[in-house]
């Protein structure tokens, strides 16, 4: 079966998991990890949702990157879909430099 056949039900790339509620969900973990890492408006933040690819693993995932000014890249991610993130899943300030990527590392959300 392909990956891109629909064959009775959705597809890894179906529209059905976007709408207003998926929208909103997306700006209050931007909106949370703004607050909680003492981000700027001019600071960018990156939210993505995932499908969750290898057994054992939750069916859904919410990356979150973020960098500002000095281009130090920092990401984490919450073994949740986005629409079920709480601020309580946002890591604490104080983990903020063990979130930066080290160089020469590749991320797959940044």
């Amino acid at each position: 079966m392909s990956l891109w056949s629909e064959s009775g039900r959705r597809g890894a790339f179906s529209a059905a998991r976007e709408g207003p509620a998926r929208l909103d969900a997306v700006e209050q973990v931007k909106d949370w990890t703004r607050e909680r890492f003492a981000l700027g408006e001019g600071d960018t933040v990156l939210v993505i949702e995932l499908a969750g690819t290898l057994p054992g693993f939750p069916p859904r995932e919410t990356l979150v990157g973020f960098w500002g000014a000095d281009e130090r890249r920092h990401h984490f991610k919450v073994f949740k879909a986005v629409e079920d993130v709480v601020a309580a899943d946002i890591p604490p300030a104080w983990l903020r430099d063990s979130l930066a990527q080290s160089g020469g590392i590749e991320c797959p959300c940044c």
